[in-house]
C-alpha cells in the first residue's frame, strides 16, 4: 500500500496559499487511488523536536562512531523517531511559502532534525555523501507573495527552490514535481496563477 506525507511548514490560516493547493492535489489523489494511505505532518503543531546542541553532540558521537550518553542519547531518539515518520512514507508532499527568500525556519528544524548518518545519508571520506532515501518521489509546492521568476533583484531572490530540491537530492530522492504560485500577494493577476496553480495540483496529484 502506498504512503503519502504531507509535509506542511505553512502556517494555517485563511491566506495559506501552499495549504490550498495541497488540499487540491491530496483531493484529487484520494479520488485518483482511493487505496493511498495519506498522512498530514503539520510541523507547527508542537511535535517536532528540537535540534540544539545536544542533538548535535549525538550528531557527532554517532559520525565517530560512538554512542551518544546521557541528554544527547535522548535528543538522538527523538530524531531516530522522526525520521521513522519520514521514511516510513513512499511519497512526500511539502507545502513550503517563502519566507524571506528561502523557506521558513520549521523546516529548517525538520531537515536538520533526521538529516542524520545511517538515516538520510551515508558518508565514506573517500567518495563523500551517499543518499540513502532510495524509491521515494517528492513533490513541492512554492507559493510566496513578492518574488516570482523574471522580476528585478528589487523583488527578491529565491533561496527557497534550490535549497529544498539540493537537500532532497542529496538525501537520495531524484524524482521531484513542484508546483509554483509566486508571486500570489504584488501582484495584478493573482487570480490567475491561483487558478493554474490548483489546475497543476490537480493534473500532478493524477500521475504521482
Amino acid at each position: 500500500m502506498t504512503k503519502l506525507l504531507h509535509i506542511s511548514a505553512s502556517p494555517r490560516g485563511p491566506r495559506s496559499e501552499s495549504l490550498a493547493i495541497a488540499t487540491t492535489f491530496l483531493g484529487t489523489a484520494r479520488d485518483t487511488d482511493p487505496g493511498l494511505t495519506i498522512e498530514e505532518y503539520d510541523l507547527w503543531d508542537g511535535t517536532l523536536p528540537a535540534f540544539g546542541p545536544d542533538a548535535a553532540a549525538a550528531k557527532m558521537a554517532v559520525f565517530a562512531g560512538e554512542q551518544p550518553q546521557g541528554t544527547a542519547a535522548g535528543a538522538w531518539n527523538a530524531a531516530i523517531e522522526t525520521f521513522r515518520r519520514f521514511d516510513a512514507a513512499d511519497r512526500y508532499l511539502f507545502s513550503v511559502p517563502m519566507w524571506n527568500a528561502g523557506i521558513p525556519y520549521i523546516l529548517k528544524q525538520f531537515i536538520d532534525v533526521v538529516s542524520q548518518p545511517g538515516m538520510v545519508f551515508g558518508f565514506d571520506p573517500t567518495a563523500g555523501y551517499t543518499g540513502l532515501l532510495k524509491g521515494k518521489r517528492a513533490a513541492v509546492i512554492y507559493t510566496s507573495a513578492v518574488y516570482g521568476p523574471g522580476r528585478g533583484p528589487g523583488f527578491g531572490s529565491d533561496f527557497q527552490a534550490p535549497y529544498l530540491e539540493d537537500w532532497l537530492r542529496w538525501a537520495g530522492v531524484d524524482d521531484i514535481r513542484t508546483i509554483h504560485f509566486r508571486p500570489n500577494l504584488a501582484t495584478a493577476d493573482a487570480e490567475e496563477g491561483r487558478r493554474l496553480a490548483h489546475a497543476q495540483a490537480r493534473d500532478l496529484a493524477k500521475v504521482f
